[in-house]
């Protein structure tokens, strides 16, 4: 019975994979990923039930005549030697039933895409590529409300979703950006990724008077004068800045990418 719930587990397991292998059917692998752990389950259980927990026999001593020890010996030393060959089949049965419910597990982990590598850390933003509005239109300082932000892209990328950036225009004489930026905010107009650091939502909301971005999923708030450092919410990171020049029409281009990976952080992001 142990040995047939485990030859259960090992088939139903090697069928998965082929199953799997094969293209699937959600039917089908249930049933087997059931056959396969209820077989292995019942077999340990049984084994625990039926050939572990014996009774204890308890035999009254009584004196023996000479000789007759050595057929009681030689019929316990058949019992154990019978023994131990069907335990080592039950633990080779388990052992196989396990090791292939595993390799059927680990399966579908071929059917993860490839490494994202790098592109995580770049968007379509390159030096020099002007800075449009969702309508394709280019954008100068002076078309940038003091009160209000536009959502811009990377020209011939709009609706990029990794690559929107809120744009804005502030007083030059507030601004404390670090020492490095000096020169990414022309006439006062600054950028930053619209992809709140916390969770991914747009940061589509802007104070004006307190001049601070602020997510509305979750309400992390931004400094825009200091390269938009969180001030409240959960977001710890800031959002990535853009940094910004002036080409010689007048019209809004991009230095380079952002300041740093856009979106929530993850396991190697170290800005």
């Amino acid at each position: 019975m142990v040995r047939g719930c485990f030859a259960l587990s090992l088939a139903a397991s090697v069928g998965l994979s082929l199953v799997y292998l094969a293209g699937g059917s959600r039917a089908w692998e249930g049933v087997l990923l059931a056959a396969a752990l209820g077989g292995i389950a019942v077999g340990f259980i049984l084994w625990a039930t039926r050939l572990i927990d014996a009774p204890d026999n308890v035999e009254e001593r009584r004196e023996q005549k000479p000789g007759e020890g050595l057929g009681l010996i030689s019929e316990v030393l058949e019992q154990s030697v019978t023994g131990v060959s069907r335990r080592k089949v039950l633990a080779g049965l388990a052992s196989g039933a396990a090791a292939s419910l595993g390799a059927a597990l680990a399966i579908p982990s071929l059917s993860l895409g490839p490494q994202p590598g790098r592109s995580l850390f770049r968007t379509l933003w390159v030096p020099g590529i002007p800075a449009v509005d969702s309508e394709g239109g280019r954008v100068r300082p002076e078309d940038v409300p003091l009160s209000g932000i536009i959502t811009v892209f990377p020209q011939g990328s709009e609706g990029a979703g990794d690559s929107q950036a809120v744009l804005l225009r502030v007083a030059p004489d507030l601004l404390s950006l670090p020492e490095a930026r000096a020169s990414w905010a022309p006439q006062g107009c600054l950028a930053y990724s619209k992809i709140c650091t916390h969770a991914g939502c747009p940061v589509g909301l802007y104070r004006a008077q307190a001049r601070e971005l602020l997510c509305p999923c979750h309400q992390s708030t931004f400094d825009v004068l200091t390269g938009a450092a969180p001030v409240f919410g959960p977001a710890v990171r800031p959002l990535p800045q853009l940094p910004l020049a002036v080409d010689e029409d007048g019209y809004l281009v991009a230095q380079g990418d952002f300041s740093g990976p856009v979106g929530p952080s993850f396991w190697n992001v170290t800005q």
